[in-house]
């Protein structure tokens, strides 16, 4: 967008407004001040943009859905895991990927406000991966501490600690059903 304000001072003030994805520039003052700031954003800002969209990692509901949505349904009983194992040629999930994978179905039902919270205590991650409470407490203690699940311990005496995946998780658990379906 380009305007050209008549000043009082018979010079041209130019205001030109850039907008990158989700950055917005705008630029006021002389022509020539104006050209100059636009030359500069565009060949030292914008390349370095491009570089930071590179490097970010970060998954909108609808990307989730598009990776998941072979192995994860929302039930009216919540999110769940349901597996064609031989439709996908995959074998049996291990109990990592398992609770993992139970802990995004958490996540895009909260994200498609299908549910309050994407955190989840121990119990109810048991419940639905049907696995044995050890086994679950022995895999979200290797995931916590790989970073790809964060605990929450919550204030209240009576609730135990939740957990929630995070997005280091959810690019861990991408590559390794991506090199099951693959392999």
């Amino acid at each position: 967008m380009l305007n050209n304000t008549p000043n009082t001072e018979s010079s041209t003030n130019v205001n030109v407004s850039i907008t990158v994805g989700e950055v917005k520039v705008q630029f006021n003052g002389s022509p020539d001040l104006v050209l100059t700031s636009v030359i500069n954003f565009m060949t030292k800002q914008v390349p370095a943009i491009d570089l930071a969209r590179k490097i970010s990692l970060s998954y909108a509901v609808t990307e989730l859905i598009d990776l998941f949505s072979n192995f994860i349904k929302i039930t009216p009983e919540g999110p769940r895991v349901i597996l064609e194992h031989e439709e996908f040629g995959m074998k049996k999930l291990s109990d990592k990927e398992n609770v993992a994978l139970h802990l995004v179905a958490a996540k895009i039902a909260k994200d498609l406000g299908k549910v309050s919270s994407d955190a989840r205590q121990l119990s109810e991650i048991q419940f639905v991966t049907t696995l044995n409470p050890k086994s679950v407490s022995s895999r979200l203690s290797e995931l916590v501490k790989a970073g790809h699940v964060l605990r929450d311990s919550t204030a209240d005496g009576n609730e135990s600690s939740t957990y929630k995946i995070t997005t280091s998780g959810i690019h861990w658990l991408n590559s390794m059903l991506a090199k099951r379906v693959k392999g």
